[in-house]
């Protein structure tokens, strides 16, 4: 492998390491947002060959390190670029499901509730007291890909409504998008 290495002019090495690295971080991004997401299968797929792509780029790195030290300095800024790079492919990819929940004046939860309800939502509405007024506290399960779409359609009702977005693990039984 050593003379391989030599044979390829250094800036189409560190190029080749560089590219390489961030590909290796992405997938190793994705990897753990699937394996906190109950998808091991895919997780651990992705992690043999992200391994395989590791120990071949380690080793690359590593040989003649201290004659060309500017190895590391690439790899480790494409280190930090794949992590940016894989959380934005993690992002586009919309991995899995949260729970919204909104807050908004009672006036407004019923129409809301109908509105979610027809964009195919599994809603759930209580009852609830607010500081100076009764409220609705509407809960949903929604895919991540969902989410945009979802505040919108809160928000056109209540301009002022609390809304949080939590993650939640595969979820079962229910209505709708939940697993069986």
């Amino acid at each position: 492998m050593g003379e391989l290495l030599n044979s390829i002019h250094p800036i189409v090495l560190y190029l080749l390491i560089f590219f390489v690295k961030i590909i290796e971080v992405a997938m190793a991004t994705v990897r753990i947002v699937l394996i906190t997401k109950g998808e091991k299968l895919k997780g651990a797929t992705i992690g043999f060959f992200e391994v395989c792509i590791w120990v071949v780029l380690a080793a690359t790195v590593l040989t003649d390190i201290t004659s060309d030290p500017f190895k590391v300095v690439v790899y480790a800024l494409a280190f930090a670029i794949g992590n940016f790079v894989g959380s934005s492919i993690e992002n586009k990819l919309a991995i899995g499901t949260v729970k919204i929940e909104a807050i908004v004046k009672k006036i407004h939860g019923k129409d809301l509730t109908k509105a979610l309800r027809q964009t195919g939502l599994a809603v759930t509405a209580i009852d609830a007291y607010g500081r100076d007024d009764r409220k609705e506290i509407i809960y949903m399960h929604v895919p991540r890909r969902s989410v945009k779409k979802t505040l919108t359609i809160i928000k056109s009702f209540q301009k002022d409504v609390v809304i949080t977005v939590n993650d939640i693990r595969p979820i079962y039984g229910g209505y709708g998008i939940l697993r069986r």
